[in-house]
């Protein structure tokens, strides 16, 4: 097994998803030119192997989703053109899954131009961590994909913030509601007492979140647990847990699997109307401002990747 790392910025996570493995990560060279032109090759021979190359397609701090893309994309053909026998790009946050439709005339279904990407390199499999809609990314790729849920990643951390009291899974908008009821689902039994279910309306047009902000569910006197795939300007979260207090909710904690942390994110988490926010290592929280780091904790989803890179490789060749 060889694994490659190819984001700088994000090698905290790769090396701590090398540990969980009992490896270490394979060497490469990585070269930029002054126009921008970057030459990347592995260092070690990759002929016959099963090698994994693990990159995240966020923007920044470095580089743009799309350089992230094309150094993704020009590695494993090289992988590719040298013998890998297999080759499994490790996404944890995927570029474009959130434009996986067509919602006006002539759009664009972008999720499915970067899958075509990078079946078209030679890729072998792809493993992901929650992206905004599974069935559309499954049905976008014509590979194997591995989708993780980071719910599995959430548990532990939120174990310890639920108490005893009412406890409600909540989903900021209708589009996440599948989400939020498997993560109930699995509380529901993990925890064996009731776990009731709430949703808030949002509609999203250009840009512009509307609607009126109804609560569907009672949540009277509960934490909440309010479950995104992601916080980008944190517009979405902040909106609904406004509602949600107004709805007569004990608390709010925020829980997403990918902390991007735009604009004015770190200014809308600390508006008081939510008490605490869950993220996943999946991207490094370098535009977060420094008020709003206390209440923002990372927890690891590498074991859940480990898990995946594991099996995978177990079964490979049978």
């Amino acid at each position: 097994m060889l694994i490659f790392a190819l984001d700088a910025g994000n090698r905290g996570f790769a090396e701590a998803l090398a540990r969980d493995l009992d490896t270490v990560l394979s060497p490469h060279e990585d070269r930029r030119f002054e126009d921008g032109e970057a030459k990347l090759r592995p260092l070690v021979d990759p002929r016959g192997s099963d090698a994994y190359v693990v990159h995240g397609l966020h923007g920044g701090p470095d580089d743009s989703p799309h350089d992230k893309l094309a150094r993704l994309l020009m590695f494993i053909a090289t992988l590719r053109e040298h013998g890998a026998r297999r080759v499994t790009a490790v996404v944890p946050y995927l570029a474009y899954a959130r434009k996986d439709r067509q919602t006006k005339p002539f759009d664009p279904v972008s999720q499915r131009c970067v899958a075509q990407l990078i079946e078209a390199v030679g890729t072998a499999q792809i493993i992901v961590l929650e992206v905004h809609n599974p069935a559309a990314f499954q049905n976008a790729f014509r590979i194997p994909t591995i989708h993780l849920d980071a719910r599995h990643a959430l548990d532990a951390a939120v174990d310890a913030t639920v108490g005893q009291g009412p406890l409600v899974i909540a989903s900021p908008d209708t589009g996440g509601a599948k989400r939020a009821q498997l993560w109930r689902e699995d509380l529901e039994a993990r925890l064996e007492r009731p776990v009731g279910f709430a949703m808030v309306d949002k509609r999203r047009s250009a840009g512009l979140v509307s609607g009126t902000p109804i609560v569907a569910g009672d949540v009277t006197g509960a934490t909440v647990l309010l479950f995104d795939d992601l916080v980008a300007t944190g517009e979405t979260l902040q909106r609904a847990a406004l509602a949600l207090r107004a709805a007569g909710a004990r608390s709010v904690v925020a829980c997403a699997a990918h902390g991007l942390f735009v604009g004015t994110a770190g200014h809308r988490l600390i508006d008081g109307a939510i008490d605490q926010v869950f993220v996943t290592d999946s991207v490094p929280a370098f535009r977060l401002p420094e008020e709003a780091r206390a209440m923002v904790t990372t927890v690891s989803c590498t074991p859940l990747f480990a898990r995946a890179i594991r099996d995978s490789h177990a079964s490979w060749g049978r």
